[in-house]
C-alpha cells in the first residue's frame, strides 16, 4: 500500500573543505593519515553481507611510500565470483520489492555518514591508499561520491515520476523495473568516487551487484563498503570481490543472467569485454546493458587572443593534477604562435614552484603515481622523447622510484603534430605542445579533431567570441566534455554530466538521469476500465 508520494528535491554540492592553515578540517585530516598508518588492516571481500578472508594476502603499499604496507587484502578466484553471483542473484528478490523511500534512504544516509563520520577517514584512505592529495582526494572520495549518492536519489526519483498520458475509459502507467540477473561494476583506481558510484547507481535502481575494484583501489573501495553495510545496505545486494580480470569475465560474461556491466578503465579491456559478451549474446536471458568510460587523450587549443596567463594554469592544473592520472587530463596543447613562447615560458616557471612529495606534507602539489607498472609506462615515453629528433623535453623528464613512484611533471615540444605523445594515452604527468601558425586556428581545428581516437574531454582558450563559436562547432564530436576558458578536468555531479564517445566509450553521463536509464528496463501497463465485449468495429455496418 503507498501512503503518499515522496519527494526528494535537487540537492546542493558537497561543500569542500578548503584544508587551509588553521582550519580544525586540516587537523582532522592530519590525525586520520596518522591513524591510519599506525596500523594495518586485514581486507576481506564481501559477500552476501559475509567477510571472506581466503588467506591468499596481499600487501598494500601507498605509492609514495613502498616501503610502508597499510594492510593485506584477501585475493579471491573463481569459487568466490559464482559465490558472489549467487548471493546477488539470492538478495534480488528482496531488494527489488522493497519500497524507493527505503532503497533511497540508506544511500542518503550512506552520502550522511561520508559527509560526516567517515569524511576524514575516507580522505585519508584515498589519499593514502591513491596517493592523491588533500584537495584531489576531498573532492573525488567525499564530495563528489557523497553528489553522486544525492544527485542520484534525486534524478530516480524524477525518473519516477515520467508517466504516459492516459485517454477517457483507460489509465496507463509505466514501471521503471530493474534488470533481470545481476550487474557486473569494474570499476578503477583513480577516483574512489567512480568506484562508489558504478555499483550504487545500478543498485539505487533496484538492481544487485558483483563490484570489482581495482587492487590499487581496494584500501578505500572497502571503506565504502562498510559504510554501506552501516548504512542498512541489506546482504548480498552489492558484493565486493578481489579477482582478476579474466577470471571475473569468464564467470561473469558465461553466466545466463548476466544482466549488464558498469565499467570505467581502459579502452582495450572495454573492447574485448564487447567482444566477448558479443559472443556469447545466445546465452543470455536478456541482452545486457555495456556502459562503459574509458580511455582520453585529451586536448586544450588556445586561440590567438587567449589570456596567456588562463592558458599556463589551464595547463598546469590540467595536466598535472593528480599526476597526470585523469580520464580528463590535458594531455595535449595547440598554442598559437604569437603567444606559444609566453606560454612555454610560464610554464616552465609554473612547473618549478610545484613540490613533489608525499601525501602527508600538505605543501606538495604532485605525489605518486599508481604503481610500477604505470611508472615503467610512463617513463618510456619520456625516455623515447629524450631521444626523438621531433621531440624536446623543456620541463621535468626525471623519475625515481627509490622511494616512491616518482615523475616529474614532464613538458614534450614537438614539432610534429601526431607525434606518439599527441596522439596514445599516457596516463601520466606528460603533457606534449604542439605550436601552430595564429592564423591557422580552424585548420588547426580539424587536426584537433582527426589526431586521436578518443573523445572524453577539451578545452578551447579564447577571448574572441567568434572562434569559441567556430571551435565548439567544429570540435562538436571530438569531446563528451567540452571546457571554454577553463581546464578540461573537475566536472561536477549535477553540473557538467562526465562521458565521451568514439573510443572513450558509451557516453552514458555518470552524474545525470542518462546513466540511471541504462539500469532500467521500463514496463507499460494500460488498464481498461470497460472492455469491450463484442469484436466488430462500427465501419463493418453497410447498412
Amino acid at each position: 500500500m503507498s501512503f503518499g508520494t515522496f519527494s526528494y528535491p535537487i540537492p546542493a554540492n558537497e561543500p569542500v573543505n578548503s584544508y587551509a592553515p588553521g582550519t580544525p578540517e586540516k587537523a582532522a585530516l592530519k590525525k586520520a593519515l596518522a591513524d591510519l598508518k599506525k596500523k594495518e588492516i586485514d581486507i576481506p571481500m564481501y559477500i552476501g553481507g559475509k567477510a571472506v578472508k581466503t588467506g591468499n594476502k596481499v600487501a598494500i603499499h601507498p605509492p609514495h611510500e613502498i616501503k610502508h604496507t597499510l594492510g593485506y587484502f584477501h585475493a579471491g578466484e573463481e569459487k568466490h565470483v559464482n559465490q558472489a553471483i549467487d548471493a546477488a542473484l539470492k538478495a534480488k528478490d528482496a531488494w527489488t520489492a522493497m519500497s524507493w523511500e527505503n532503497r533511497a534512504h540508506i544511500f542518503l544516509k550512506a552520502a550522511d555518514l561520508l559527509a560526516t563520520k567517515y569524511r576524514y577517514t575516507m580522505n585519508a584512505s584515498t589519499m593514502l591508499g591513491q596517493s592523491k592529495n588533500a584537495y584531489q582526494s576531498e573532492i573525488d572520495s567525499t564530495c563528489e561520491l557523497i553528489d553522486f549518492l544525492r544527485f542520484n536519489v534525486h534524478f530516480l526519483s524524477e525518473i519516477y515520476k515520467q508517466q504516459p498520458v492516459s485517454a477517457p475509459g483507460m489509465h496507463n502507467r509505466m514501471e521503471w523495473r530493474a534488470l533481470e540477473g545481476f550487474v557486473l561494476a569494474v570499476t578503477p583506481f583513480n577516483f574512489t568516487a567512480i568506484g562508489g558510484n558504478l555499483p550504487t547507481s545500478a543498485a539505487m535502481c533496484g538492481n544487485v551487484v558483483v563490484w570489482k575494484p581495482a587492487n590499487t583501489q581496494i584500501y578505500s573501495a572497502q571503506l565504502f563498503m562498510r559504510i554501506l553495510k552501516e548504512a542498512g545496505l541489506p546482504d548480498g545486494v552489492i558484493n565486493l570481490i578481489y579477482v582478476d580480470g579474466p577470471t571475473i569475465g569468464k564467470v561473469c560474461f558465461n553466466h545466463p543472467e548476466f544482466a549488464g556491466v558498469h565499467f570505467t578503465g581502459s579502452t582495450g579491456v572495454f573492447n574485448n569485454m564487447w567482444k566477448v559478451i558479443g559472443e556469447n549474446i545466445a546465452k543470455y536471458r536478456s541482452y545486457p546493458r555495456i556502459v562503459g568510460e574509458t580511455g582520453g587523450k585529451d586536448f586544450v587549443i588556445a586561440h590567438s587572443s587567449a589570456n596567456v596567463d588562463a592558458v599556463v594554469t589551464a595547463l598546469a592544473r590540467g595536466a598535472f593534477e593528480y599526476q597526470g592520472q585523469k580520464c580528463s587530463a590535458a594531455s595535449r596543447a595547440y598554442l598559437p604562435d604569437n603567444i606559444a613562447a609566453e606560454v612555454k615560458q610560464k610554464l616552465v616557471a609554473t612547473l618549478k614552484t610545484m613540490k613533489m612529495g608525499t601525501v602527508e606534507d600538505f605543501s606538495n602539489f604532485i605525489n605518486a603515481v599508481i604503481d610500477e607498472k604505470a611508472f615503467n609506462s610512463i617513463t618510456k615515453y619520456i625516455d623515447g622523447a629524450k631521444k626523438d629528433k621531433k621531440a624536446k623535453i623543456i620541463a621535468g623528464g626525471n623519475y625515481s622510484k627509490k622511494e616512491g613512484y616518482f615523475i616529474e611533471p614532464t613538458v614534450i615540444e614537438t614539432t610534429d603534430p601526431k607525434y606518439r605523445t599527441m596522439c596514445e594515452e599516457i596516463f601520466g604527468p606528460v603533457l606534449t605542445i604542439y605550436t601552430y601558425k595564429a592564423a591557422d586556428f580552424e585548420k588547426t581545428l580539424d587536426l584537433v579533431n582527426n589526431t586521436s581516437a578518443y573523445a572524453l574531454t577539451g578545452a578551447v582558450l579564447s577571448q574572441d567570441r567568434a572562434a569559441v563559436e567556430l571551435a565548439t562547432n567544429k570540435l562538436r564530436n571530438a569531446a563528451g566534455n567540452f571546457y571554454i576558458n577553463d581546464k578540461p578536468t573537475g566536472a561536477v555531479v549535477g553540473q557538467q554530466p562526465f562521458g565521451g564517445a568514439r573510443a572513450s566509450g558509451t557516453n552514458d553521463k555518470a552524474g545525470s538521469m542518462l546513466n540511471l536509464f541504462r539500469w532500467l528496463s521500463a514496463r507499460t501497463i494500460k488498464e481498461t476500465y470497460n472492455p469491450p465485449v463484442d469484436y466488430r468495429y462500427p465501419f463493418m455496418n453497410e447498412a
